[in-house]
């Protein structure tokens, strides 16, 4: 089970936008992703990967836990908003909510919850 400290720490490094640093520093060896209904990604050097190339392909992103973030034994409730702004001048934004399993101090399983409408590019 994460403490609320360990936990604060992991929300501050995201809000760096500092994905794949947060990835590397909190996930399990095996850790599991899913977003939506879709089938889980294992193991936590390809979220590092996949992470390190979203941020890469954006002109700018933004990080932001809206808080309260929820902890509850070795499960947490947190609330995120993402923007990302692209090189072509569109923005991405995504509100989503997502749901961790710790073991100990590391996350085994995250699942994302959004509405996959607000993955579409727009000109803000």
């Amino acid at each position: 089970m994460p403490t609320p400290d360990t936990l604060e720490r992991f929300l501050a490094l995201v809000e760096t936008n500092a994905h794949a640093d947060a990835v590397e520093a909190f996930y399990t060896a095996n850790a599991t992703i899913q977003e939506n209904q879709s089938t889980p990604r294992a193991g936590r050097e390809n979220h590092a990967s996949r992470e390190r190339q979203l941020l890469a392909a954006a002109r700018q992103v933004t990080s932001t836990c809206v808080r309260p973030a929820f902890l509850s034994g070795d499960h947490t409730a947190i609330r995120w908003i993402f923007r990302f702004d692209w090189p072509d001048g569109t923005t991405t934004l995504i509100e989503e909510m997502g749901h961790q399993r710790w073991e100990g101090e590391r996350i085994a399983e995250e699942t994302f919850f959004y509405d996959p409408a607000q993955r579409v590019p727009r000109v803000i």
